[in-house]
C-alpha cells in the first residue's frame, strides 16, 4: 500500500514536472530502455511539433527491429497531454519490444522517437518487494532470549509433623469416675453437717 502511493506520487510530481519543461521535439519519455512492462502502460512523450500532420505509436519485435511494426494509436492532431496514449501490452506475448514514435510533418518529413529493449513479463509473477530493515536489529543486544531464561523461586514450607498426644485428655470413664467420687464426698459432707446441728440443738 504504502509502495503504491509512493509510486503515485512520483507520477503526479513526474507529469506537473513535464507539463513545465514540455521538450520541443519528438520523445518518448516513459517507458525507458530496459522497463519492465506488465498491464496497462501509460506512454509518456511529446508530439507537439510544428508543422504537425499526423502520427503513429507503433511496437515492433526487439530481435526484428527491421520487422513489421503493429499500431497502438494513430493521431490526426497533436496530443497536448503528456500521456499520448496506453499500451494494453496484455494482448501480447511476453518477450523484448521496441517502441516507436513516428510524426509525419506537413512538408513530408518525419521525426521519429525509438525505445528499444522493452521487456514485456505478464507471464511472470512480479518480484516480491524485501522488507524494510528494523532499525533496531542493527545493534547487538547484550543478552540473548534464548540463553537467558528467568528463575522462578517458589517459597518452601515445612511438612506438617502429627501433634503429640495430650497427656491430659478425658474419656468417658475417667469422668463418671469423677464424677461418683463428688457425689460421694457431697453426701458425706452432708451427712456430718446434718449431725453437727443435731449434737448443737441437743
Amino acid at each position: 500500500m504504502l509502495n503504491s502511493t509512493v509510486a503515485m506520487f512520483k507520477r503526479l510530481l513526474f507529469l506537473f514536472a513535464f507539463s513545465l519543461v514540455q521538450p520541443s521535439n519528438v520523445s518518448i519519455v516513459s517507458p525507458q530502455s530496459g522497463d519492465v512492462l506488465r498491464g496497462a502502460v501509460e506512454i509518456i512523450g511529446n508530439m507537439n511539433v510544428p508543422n504537425f500532420a499526423s502520427a503513429e505509436l507503433t511496437f515492433s519485435y526487439a530481435a526484428y527491429p527491421d520487422g513489421s511494426w503493429f499500431t497502438i494509436q494513430t493521431f490526426s492532431q497533436p496530443a497536448t497531454d503528456p500521456v499520448i496514449a496506453v499500451w494494453d501490452t496484455a494482448a501480447i506475448t511476453d518477450g523484448d519490444y521496441i517502441l516507436r514514435l513516428h510524426v509525419l510533418l506537413q512538408d513530408g518529413s518525419s521525426q521519429d522517437a525509438v525505445v528499444s529493449d522493452l521487456k514485456i513479463r505478464n507471464d511472470e509473477p512480479p518480484p516480491t518487494p524485501s522488507p524494510a530493515p528494523d532499525f533496531f536489529s542493527q545493534f547487538p543486544t547484550p543478552f540473548s532470549a534464548q540463553t537467558v531464561q528467568p528463575v522462578v523461586a517458589f517459597p518452601t514450607f515445612p511438612s506438617p509433623t502429627p501433634f503429640p498426644p495430650n497427656p491430659v485428655s478425658l474419656t468417658s470413664s475417667v469422668i463418671y469416675s469423677n464424677f461418683a467420687r463428688g457425689a460421694l464426698l457431697a453426701f458425706v459432707l452432708f451427712v456430718f453437717f446434718s449431725l453437727i446441728l443435731r449434737l448443737r440443738k441437743n
